[in-house]
Parts: structure tokens; C-alpha cells; sequence
């Protein structure tokens, strides 16, 4: 029923796309806006974004007449612009001004950890893999997510900013091995 390599690759794969490490920067920006972080909403409203589009996505997009293999390689051109984002720091992806009462939900939850990326990603591995390894990335992906929003204090005074970078442009190297990966699958 459960697969451990499967969910250990599902979880790797949404790891580096949601790129929480990565994120930790815009997410102290944000925190500044608001004065604090509520990450029991942001990992429930983004874990239900995960979820249902797992589960409902692919019908979605037939709904819409749009292929999946169609919705992999634009998301395989998604990734590819997310990993020269965080390599190049070219700012392409623009989360919009949120309210700060929404409890950080916007733009943390979407579309800053769960955006374009992330829910291409999940569609992909959705062909890839079951539901319940699926699932089980997502649900390993969450705690990680809520550790990092609980620790974020101790994360910005123990990494620096120059690890943060470092960071970040490592894993916007493998995103983008990544993308390559989905467009060849998907071609």
C-alpha cells in the first residue's frame, strides 16, 4: 500500500519546490508587515490547497479541456522560471500585497509556498504516484512547513543571510534539474 521510496521521492520533489529554506527570507519580510506568523493557518489553508488539487486537479483541467501532460510541461516551464529566479534573483514571480489580518495566508501559504509550481508539481506526481504516497509527501511537506513558520526566529538569528542565499540558489539549481526532468517525461 505505502511505498517508502516512492513517498521519500515525493517528498524530496515537493521539498524543493515549495523551497520553505528558500522562502525564509520573504516569509521574515512578511512577518515584518504583520508582526507575527500564524502557522497553524497557514499550513491548514495550504495543506488543503495540496489536497484537493491532488484530488480534484486533474479533473479540473479536463473540465477546462486542457491535457495533463499539456499542464505538466507548462508547470515543467513554471519550475524552470522559479529555479533562474532564485539562481539569478531576477524577481519574475510577484506575490501580491495581502492583508496582514488574513493571518499570513496570503502571500505565505499561496503563492509564496503552495503557488504554480507547487500545484504543477503535485499534478505531475499525481500521474507518477498513488494518492496515499501522494498524500503522505504532502502531509510530511506540512510539518516541515509548520517546524520551519515555528522556527522561523531561530532560523534567521542561526543561518544568516548568507547561508540563506546560499541555500536558495543550491535549490534553485536542482529546481531547475527538476523541470528539465518533467519536460522530458512529458514530451
Amino acid at each position: 500500500m505505502f511505498s517508502l521510496t516512492n513517498i521519500l521521492s515525493i517528498s524530496l520533489t515537493l521539498f524543493l519546490v515549495i523551497d520553505v529554506i528558500g522562502s525564509v527570507p520573504v516569509i521574515l519580510s512578511s512577518k515584518q508587515g504583520s508582526n507575527h506568523l500564524k502557522p497553524t493557518s497557514i499550513v491548514l489553508f495550504a495543506g488543503g490547497l495540496m489536497i484537493s488539487f491532488s484530488l480534484i486537479g486533474e479533473a479540473l483541467l479536463h473540465l477546462l479541456g486542457i491535457e495533463v501532460q499539456s499542464f505538466s510541461i507548462a508547470g515543467a516551464l513554471v519550475l524552470l522560471l522559479l529555479g533562474l529566479e532564485m539562481i539569478i534573483g531576477w524577481n519574475i514571480f510577484k506575490a501580491e500585497d495581502g492583508d496582514n489580518k488574513s493571518g499570513n495566508i496570503v502571500p505565505i501559504a499561496f503563492p509564496i509556498l503552495v503557488g504554480a509550481g507547487t500545484l504543477t508539481t503535485i499534478l505531475s506526481l499525481r500521474t507518477q504516484f498513488s494518492i496515499i504516497d501522494l498524500t503522505a509527501g504532502i502531509l510530511i511537506n506540512l510539518l516541515i512547513i509548520y517546524l520551519v513558520l515555528r522556527s522561523m526566529n531561530w532560523l534567521e538569528h542561526k543561518l544568516g543571510s548568507q547561508s540563506l542565499i546560499v541555500l536558495k540558489k543550491f535549490f534553485g539549481i536542482v529546481l531547475i534539474a527538476l523541470a528539465v526532468q518533467m519536460f522530458i517525461n512529458n514530451v
